[in-house]
C-alpha cells in the first residue's frame, strides 16, 4: 500500500477540524477535492476513516488508530524536509571564519582555502577580522562560524578546536628600552615593566598574555589597554609598557622603533581554529577538516 504524504496531511487536517470545509480552507484545497481524496484514502485502507452526518464529522476507531501514527509521519518528514533544506543551504552558503590575529602562517590560509573549497566548490568564505576586545573572534554571539582564536578562550567548554600553530613568544618594546638590545631575557627581569593589556572583556586571554604563572605571585603592573595592532605599536613606541606578543605577530609590531626580543621561562602560545561543539554543519565540518589537513606535518 502507497499512501501520499498528501493524504496524511489531508486526513490529519480534517481529523483535528472535524469538519470538512474548514479543513479545506486550511489546506487552501476545494471542499469537492478533499473529499474525493479522503475517499481514495479509505479506499486504499479498506475502511472509512470518518462517520459524517450532516451535523457532524467522527473519527471512526480506524481513524483514531491512524491519527497519531500520521501525526509522526508528517512530524518525521517535516523534519526530514528541514535537514535537506539545511544541508542545500550549507552547501551553496556562506562560511564566516573571524580572527583576532592573521593566521597567514607560511601560507597556511590559501592551503585551507584549497581544500575547502576543493570540497565545496559552491561555498562562499568570508574572513572577518575582530578586535582583541572579543578572544572568541566572533564565535560567542554567533557572528563567526569558525575563528582562529588564541588559546585559552574563554568558554573553552563550549567549543571544539585544532591547533594551527605553537610559537615561541616575545616581549616587544621600544627600541630605546634599556632591554632592547639583548638576544634573550628572562621573564624574571620583567617583573618589574609595566605591561600593556588586552582589554578585561578580552577574559582568560587577557592574563594569558600578563603570564601570571611567571611572575611568582606578583601582580602585572598595567601600562595600558590595547585592542589592536596600531594601538599596541603606539603604546609601545611612547613607552607606556612592554607586552608579550607570539613569534608570528613580530611583523606586525616591528617596524623600526619597536624590537621583539625571544624570552626565557613562559610557555609557547598556541594559536587555534575553533567552532561551537554544537554547529554540525556541513560547512564548518568541513573547514575543520581542511584546517587540519593543512596544518598537519607530513
Amino acid at each position: 500500500m502507497d499512501v501520499h504524504g498528501r493524504d496524511l496531511r489531508y486526513f490529519v487536517a480534517i481529523a483535528e477540524e472535524l469538519h470538512f470545509t474548514r479543513a479545506a480552507e486550511r489546506l487552501y484545497v476545494s471542499q469537492p477535492a478533499l473529499s474525493k481524496q479522503i475517499r481514495a484514502l479509505e479506499g486504499q485502507l479498506g475502511a472509512p476513516l470518518f462517520e459524517r452526518d450532516r451535523r457532524e464529522v467522527r473519527l471512526t476507531p480506524v481513524g483514531e488508530a491512524l491519527l497519531p501514527h500520521a501525526r509522526r509521519v508528517l512530524a518525521e518528514w517535516e523534519a526530514a524536509a528541514g535537514a535537506v533544506r539545511v544541508a542545500k543551504a550549507a552547501q551553496r552558503g556562506t562560511l564566516v571564519v573571524g580572527m583576532s590575529t592573521s593566521p597567514g602562517r607560511g601560507g597556511m590560509l590559501p592551503a585551507i582555502r584549497s581544500r575547502f573549497t576543493a570540497e565545496h566548490p559552491e561555498a562562499t568564505l568570508t574572513l572577518r577580522q575582530i578586535g582583541w576586545h572579543d578572544s572568541t573572534a566572533g564565535l560567542a554571539d554567533g557572528s563567526s562560524d569558525a575563528a582562529f582564536v588564541w588559546l585559552p578562550v574563554p568558554g573553552a567548554q563550549r567549543y571544539e578546536h585544532v591547533v594551527v600553530a605553537e610559537e615561541q613568544r616575545l616581549v616587544a618594546m621600544s627600541s630605546a628600552h634599556p632591554l632592547a638590545g639583548r638576544a634573550e631575557v628572562d621573564f624574571a627581569d620583567l617583573l618589574g615593566e609595566p605591561f600593556l593589556a588586552l582589554p578585561e572583556s578580552a577574559g582568560p586571554l587577557r592574563d594569558y598574555w600578563l603570564a601570571p604563572e611567571a611572575r611568582g605571585g606578583r601582580a602585572p603592573v598595567i601600562g595600558g589597554e590595547i585592542s589592536t595592532p596600531d594601538e599596541t605599536y603606539e603604546a609601545l613606541v611612547d613607552g607606556r609598557g612592554v607586552c608579550l606578543i607570539a613569534t608570528g605577530n613580530a611583523p606586525l609590531l616591528t617596524r623600526g622603533d619597536v624590537t621583539a626580543i625571544p624570552v626565557r621561562g613562559v610557555s609557547p602560545s598556541r594559536l587555534a581554529l575553533a567552532w561551537r561543539k554544537d554547529d554540525t554543519r556541513p560547512l564548518v565540518q568541513a573547514y575543520a577538516r581542511a584546517t587540519h589537513l593543512a596544518t598537519t606535518p607530513g
